[in-house]
């Protein structure tokens, strides 16, 4: 509302414009009022007329007809629409729903370690608050973490770098897309092996460039096969990434495949390689890199890439213009967190113990049952599992089992526990079971899908 005042000696004149129905001159509404001289006027009676004018306002917007209303486009951009919602996220907010509502659903759909932040970490955060360090941090993160890093890079995994090629970001999925979008342009591919990271290929297309998914077998430990790679590169090849621990997997790349797939890459100057090491240090084999994800410190919202200068630039200038610095009460969080020890020490390797006695019931279980194909995770907190010989089933009161989705559908209903489809990550054959939960609570989950499928029999034999 634009009001002005034309005052004189006797009389005071308040005309408005009230454009309530948006930008249509026509629909404009302009009223004068004519007031007694302010200097008669009490506060009283300024307050009891300017509540006449806001009912003349009201009565003016309720008195226009509503077809002179302009029309609000809600259309999105085509990049938006290109983006598929997230499946982990929907299964896992439909499970929480259940529960919410009495189900006694066992949810194994999540991500993310089921321990508390170690109370050193945490004690760092509180710290943080009390002695006042909540203010703006610098863009790129602190000095003193990214100098920590280059540490532990250099410590644990024989890379030097240092702090101007380290960008610290609210979460690796933050620094992941930063990169992606530093790099690619409209038409790039961006190569990806399956099952992938489910937002590895909205993150090509967030950048207008083009995700080629190139497939891997159960039967190599979801592991790319280098000539594979090789026959897919083209002119328009930007970037590979490679996940290691693998989401949804648990697939470790060992050190002699990792330097065939360089040679390769070696040969093409243009194609880049982005390492995402998420879970790294939940390893069970002898490999170490390292994310604040494996202190379980996933709501802390903390992640870092490092790489050449120029491309780690840009990923600080895209920050810039974002979110700018991550929490600096996470920072600081995030010190004392590498601060622990070689591959985080005695605090890891206890998570790290729990997680590989997980793996081994349910490794052992899932292989005992008929129709049934796995591979043997070497870290992360995943089992992806191939249910395929129950796929064609028709089962009374529910359907057919027609794919990993309605596989996953049935045993939420049939055996309440919560699990993901593997199609969100590129292979339908086979279902996400996250261990990232008690022993106990796995055992009881394994009871309830084997009663699921008791009454199934293989549509293929195995």
């Amino acid at each position: 509302m634009a009001i002005s005042l034309h005052n004189s000696t006797s009389i005071s004149r308040v005309g408005f414009a009230s454009p309530f129905l948006g930008s249509n001159s026509a629909s404009k509404v302009s009223i004068s009022v004519s007031l007694p001289s302010f200097s008669n006027l009490s506060f009283k009676s300024v307050e009891t007329s300017r509540q006449q004018l806001y009912r003349i306002s009201a009565m003016s917007k309720a008195e226009s007809s509503s077809s002179d209303q302009v029309k609000v486009d809600i259309s999105l951009s085509p990049r938006v629409n290109s983006v598929k919602p997230s499946k982990t996220v929907a299964i896992t907010d439909h499970a929480t729903a259940l529960a919410q509502a009495g189900v006694p659903v066992i949810r194994l759909a999540a991500g993310e370690p089921d321990f508390d932040t170690p109370a050193i970490i945490a004690e760092a955060g509180i710290n943080a608050i009390r002695e006042g360090y909540t203010r703006y941090s610098p863009n790129a993160g602190t000095l003193e973490l990214r100098t920590a890093i280059c540490h532990k890079l250099k410590e644990e995994n024989g890379i030097s770098y240092t702090p101007d090629q380290i960008v610290v970001s609210n979460g690796a999925k933050q620094s992941i897309l930063q990169a992606v979008l530093a790099v690619c342009s409209p038409g790039d591919e961006v190569i990806i092996p399956a099952p992938y990271w489910v937002s590895y290929p909205e993150m090509a297309r967030l950048a207008d460039a083009t995700p080629v998914v190139l497939p891997t077998l159960i039967s190599d430990n979801f592991l790319l096969d280098p000539e594979l790679l090789e026959s897919n590169i083209t002119e328009k090849s930007r970037l590979l990434i490679l996940c290691s621990p693998s989401n949804p997997t648990g697939s470790v790349y060992p050190k002699k495949l990792l330097e065939k797939i360089a040679e390769i890459v070696a040969k093409h100057p243009r194609l880049l390689v982005l390492l995402n090491s998420l879970k790294s240090q939940t390893c069970y084999v002898d490999t170490q890199s390292l994310s604040f994800f494996a202190f379980a410190m996933t709501g802390w919202r903390l992640g870092y890439i490092a790489g050449p200068k120029n491309f780690i630039a840009a990923c600080n200038k895209i920050q810039s213009q974002s979110t700018s610095g991550a929490s600096s009460i996470a920072q600081k969080a995030g010190v004392a967190a590498l601060g622990l020890g070689f591959a985080g020490g005695e605090v890891v390797s206890t998570m790290v113990k729990a997680f590989r006695e997980r793996r081994d019931f349910l490794v052992k279980s899932f292989g005992e049952l008929e129709g049934v194909k796995i591979s043997e995770p070497q870290g992360a907190f995943y089992l992806f599992i191939d249910f395929s010989s129950y796929y064609g089933i028709e089962v009374e009161g529910f359907g057919k089992i027609e794919n990993s989705e309605s596989l996953c559908r049935y045993l939420l209903d049939e055996g309440q526990v919560a699990l993901v489809p593997g199609d969100a990550f590129g292979d339908d054959s086979c279902i996400r079971i996250s261990y990232a939960a008690s022993l106990t609570t796995l055992q009881a989950s394994f009871e309830r899908i084997k009663k699921a499928l008791i009454s199934l029999r293989p549509a293929v034999p195995v």
